[in-house]
């Protein structure tokens, strides 16, 4: 059996690499503080293109991320995310553009792997992809001015498979014919985002209630 291919891994301090040229969808990821937007600041945006690379996008507060920024709001790139509408309310808050158009394989998920409730990234990819994920790294401090090589590699392993995992689920979805709704979703995502940064996840206006 051959030995899977050592991912490259590129860091970059405060911004994408000017050289750095993308087409059609690229696979994002976040890692911040915490879970609040509000309070916790964006420390790490990883980029793949499905070709077996990671670029990892170091945030440096104070600084401007203008090239990232470009990259996330371009309406000719997909965005492939898991669990989207977090990713895409940090981006959106931390860098002042519109992500889109986006696609969350969470989502995707959840539309027709309805005999589970086992969503998670690492579910997804043991189960369809036959890859495990380390998650050991999950909480470690993505703030810190020097990230180690254990953070690095775990920050690229959530991206790195996403081209392919979408690529499952996109069959599942036509052949349980509801890749239409899935759009919808899709592309409500930024909106629904928008609404998570106003405070309008609790109440949610969709509720039921007085």
């Amino acid at each position: 059996m051959t030995a899977p291919a050592t991912p490259s891994i590129l860091l970059h301090r405060g911004d994408l690499a000017d050289d750095v040229v993308f087409h059609g969808s690229i696979a994002v990821d976040t890692e911040a503080m915490g879970l609040n937007p509000h309070r916790d600041r964006l420390c790490l945006v990883q980029i793949s293109a499905g070709d077996g690379s990671a670029h990892l996008v170091q945030i440096l507060p104070g600084t401007p991320s203008p090239n990232l920024a470009r990259l996330m709001a371009d309406p000719s790139i997909t965005k492939l995310m898991h669990f989207a509408r977090f990713d895409v309310a940090i981006l959106q808050h931390s860098l002042g553009v519109t992500v889109a158009p986006v696609i969350c394989t969470k989502i995707a998920s959840k539309l027709v792997r309805t005999f589970t409730e086992r969503h998670g990234l690492a579910q997804l990819c043991r189960e369809l992809l036959g890859v495990d994920l380390s998650k050991q790294q999950q909480t470690s401090d993505w703030g810190a001015p020097e990230l180690t090589p254990e953070q690095k590699a775990y920050a690229a392993s959530d991206v790195l498979h996403l081209h392919a995992l979408w690529t499952k689920l996109e069959v599942l979805l036509h052949r349980e014919g509801r890749r239409d709704l899935a759009q919808a979703c899709y592309d409500f995502l930024p909106t629904r985002a928008r609404l998570d940064l106003l405070g309008y996840e609790d109440p949610d206006i969709f509720a039921h209630r007085a």
